[in-house]
């Protein structure tokens, strides 16, 4: 909301403000971008406008959404599922990803579905059983393998955790 009003505010006209991604119908002057990227600044976002950069930030969101919002697990490959999604070849997103982000995208997907797991544990809604076939593990022995490599902790030692500690999704 407060990205469109601030594009109100310059005049201009847009199609879709979603999250990461404005569309504007107008042809913006360079002043114009400049006063976008102030306001933006203002409010605490930034302005991304290079098409690699653009590309990164849309498989990270497709990655979140993927671990954090989505309640049936993808059926398909994710790298399948991201090259549909995005339109681009998997190996060259996966190469671009590395080269900018220092990591893989199969360990940034890890990062994101071991702080998902220890959130599932603090609410202690689901066992690990349905916490693995809800982040799409192959079994709870994968899962617990994966998270005591990641965390050094087993899952259910976690759970008994008093200080459960848990990392920000901007932090990982």
């Amino acid at each position: 909301m407060a990205v469109k009003e601030e594009l109100k505010k310059l005049g201009l006209h847009f199609i879709v403000v979603e999250l990461g991604e404005v569309d504007i119908m107008e042809d913006i002057s360079s002043d114009q971008r400049e006063l976008i990227k102030t306001a933006l600044l203002n409010l605490g976002f930034e302005l991304i406008d290079d098409r690699k950069s653009v590309l990164i930030e849309k498989i990270k969101h497709i990655i979140i959404e993927m671990v954090h919002n989505i309640d049936e697990p993808i059926k398909i490959k994710f790298s399948n599922y991201l090259s549909e999604k995005l339109h681009h070849d998997y190996t060259y997103m996966a190469n671009l990803f590395s080269d900018i982000q220092g990591t893989t995208i199969g360990q940034f997907i890890i990062s994101h579905k071991i702080e998902r797991i220890k959130e599932l544990i603090i609410y202690d809604e689901l066992n690990i059983s349905e916490i693995a076939w809800k982040l799409n593990y192959s079994s709870v022995a994968h899962l617990s393998n994966q998270f005591k490599k990641v965390t050094g902790l087993s899952p259910t030692h976690f759970k008994q955790l008093k200080d459960k500690k848990r990392s920000p999704i901007d932090e990982i």
